[in-house]
């Protein structure tokens, strides 16, 4: 069944001669549970394009469709609304708000959407990601591995339909890179969460169930991994 889908999106930034075309044309589908990589050479779109899956920009044409309804079709508000509760957006550089602890962290959409916090899926989330013991520690007491693993645990615990993630080992070290991704990975297979990462790391890539290559806004190829 699919989850997604995304239907002859472009994305064209300014006008007349300065117009850039970030996307061009891109439709693919996502199934739910899906481990999707997305690879492209810097400036090829992919970032744009995870920003429109995500409600974070709006396309110029086309839509992306999230369980059969047109994200698009919602007010700025309620879009708000849909991020906090559909997506779950993991960046490069973390986000973490320095004044909050790992808790307040992880929590925090939950709490802006005046929500009780599901406190067995925290605690499972704090196992998982190995962060137990430092449930009250600021992101500066964080090595950089221990603040993407709490990024990744605030993007999971509202239990999101999909999952983006955006060069989310990116800023860390071969070791640390290697872990976030086996987290990701066990996240996909765990909670059958659906997740699509933005990458230009051939090893990031072959974790994944299914490979799209976007080139010049296009996708350029879309392959299914054995």
């Amino acid at each position: 069944m699919n989850i997604l889908e995304v239907e002859h999106l472009t994305r064209v930034y300014g006008s007349g001669d300065t117009a850039v075309t970030a996307l061009d044309d891109v439709s693919f589908s996502v199934e739910a549970g899906e481990f999707i990589a997305i690879i492209g050479s810097s400036g090829s779109g992919k970032s744009t394009l995870m920003h429109l899956m995500g409600g974070v920009d709006r396309p110029t044409s086309g839509t992306v469709k999230l369980q059969g309804q047109d994200i698009f079709a919602r007010s700025d508000e309620q879009l708000a609304v849909f991020r906090r509760r559909e997506v779950g957006l993991v960046y490069q550089f973390y986000n973490l708000i320095p004044v909050l602890d790992v808790v307040e962290n992880m929590t925090l959409p939950v709490l802006m959407d005046g929500r009780t916090i599901n406190e067995q899926r925290l605690s499972a989330l704090m196992r998982a990601l190995g962060l137990t013991g430092r449930e009250h520690y600021l992101p500066n007491q964080l090595s950089g591995g221990q603040q993407q693993r709490v990024a990744i645990g605030r993007a999971l615990m509202n239990a999101p339909s999909v999952v983006l993630a955006d060069e989310p080992t990116g800023n860390l070290d071969s070791r640390n890179s290697a872990e976030i991704m086996n987290l990701l990975r066990a996240s996909n297979k765990q909670f059958k969460q659906t997740l699509i990462v933005i990458t230009h790391g051939e090893d990031v890539a072959l974790m994944a169930d299914r490979v799209i290559a976007i080139e010049d806004g296009r996708v350029v190829s879309d392959e299914r991994r054995a």
